[in-house]
């Protein structure tokens, strides 16, 4: 029609069928040594961080050795000025995995500045209005404004943690089976970690970040219960439990494996009961598209043939 053969069309369209088929191939491939490359470079700039601030810290006289809760200068300025809030807002922006040491800072700066931005916003829209709007509708519209303000950096952030820590709990029972044959094997628990993250980089590329930091800073730091300390509030959910474990385990002078076996196990259990307590979830929910979606459709198959055999009776009548 447009002077494009039969012949021409069947060749475009198998050379577009190729590249395809050949991005289809590569880019995976790509984004697995891109998610390689980052994940070495995250942690190759945790060892040099700890390696300069273990420098430092080296240099003073009279300092202690540097510990896992004192890499990080800013925390403590904000553990200062707000207490408990710092640390807190410190936590929550660890388990959404934003580890910038002047991340607290500027959250709190978000919390203080988008209130007052989106109020003004109201403010004009109010005032440019066609129509009067009462006074008690404008403290009402700018009151959850300010509330929307302040409260929408930590709805964001939670959002993302919580993401975060089921996709950790997600892939976290399936390293900790690799973690108990690489201890049973009698290799310590600093490789064994750093191994892990190398072999589930694939599967789950953040929780082999936050398991090569975690590698790093008990090779680096002289505290290894500090150490696991941070990783439990960085992870959270099963992180937490397998940090307290181990603490523990060092603590009491356990077995390390005894400890891994006992959490393997608890872990199973606790995805076996996830998924029954999910299937038993499942009627019910169930229930309310059958009545909408099924139901209607099964009427009209068994009463449609009955309904129109009667109308065409009456006409024939």
């Amino acid at each position: 029609m447009f002077g494009i053969s039969t012949d021409m069309l069947i060749i475009i369209g198998s050379a577009l069928g190729a590249a395809l088929s050949f991005a289809a191939f590569v880019l995976p491939l790509l984004n697995r040594s891109q998610k390689k490359e980052r994940f070495k470079s995250i942690i190759e700039k945790r060892r040099q961080d700890l390696y300069q601030q273990t420098k430092d810290s080296l240099d003073k006289k009279g300092q202690k050795a540097l510990s896992a809760r004192e890499s990080v200068a800013t925390f403590f300025k904000i553990q200062k000025m707000f207490g408990e809030m710092g640390e807190g807002i410190r936590e929550q922006l660890l388990q959404a995995g934003i580890r910038d040491p002047k991340a607290p800072i500027k959250f709190i700066l978000a919390q203080i500045t988008l209130p007052l931005v989106l109020t003004g916003f109201a403010m004009l829209v109010l005032s440019k209005g066609d129509k009067e709007v009462s006074s008690v509708v404008q403290m009402l519209v700018l009151g959850c404004t300010m509330l929307s303000g302040y409260y929408l950096p930590k709805i964001i952030v939670k959002n993302q943690a919580m993401k975060r820590i089921e996709e950790l709990n997600f892939t976290f029972p399936d390293a900790l089976d690799i973690m108990l044959i690489c201890v049973q094997g009698g290799i310590g628990l600093e490789q064994t970690v750093e191994r892990v993250a190398h072999e589930i980089a694939e599967q789950s590329p953040v929780l082999a970040e936050e398991l090569g930091i975690l590698s790093a800073e008990m090779a680096m730091l002289s505290d290894r219960r500090a150490a696991l300390g941070d990783f439990g509030k960085r992870v959270g959910g099963y992180g937490k439990s397998f940090a307290t474990a181990l603490i523990q385990a060092e603590q009491y002078g356990t077995s390390v494996s005894q400890a891994l076996r006992v959490m393997a196990d608890e872990l199973r259990d606790v995805r076996m009961s996830n998924a029954e307590q999910k299937a038993a979830s499942l009627p019910p929910k169930l229930t309310v598209p059958m009545i909408l979606f099924f139901l209607p459709a099964l009427f009209i198959v068994i009463l449609g043939p009955a309904g129109i055999s009667a109308s065409a009776a009456g006409v024939g009548g």
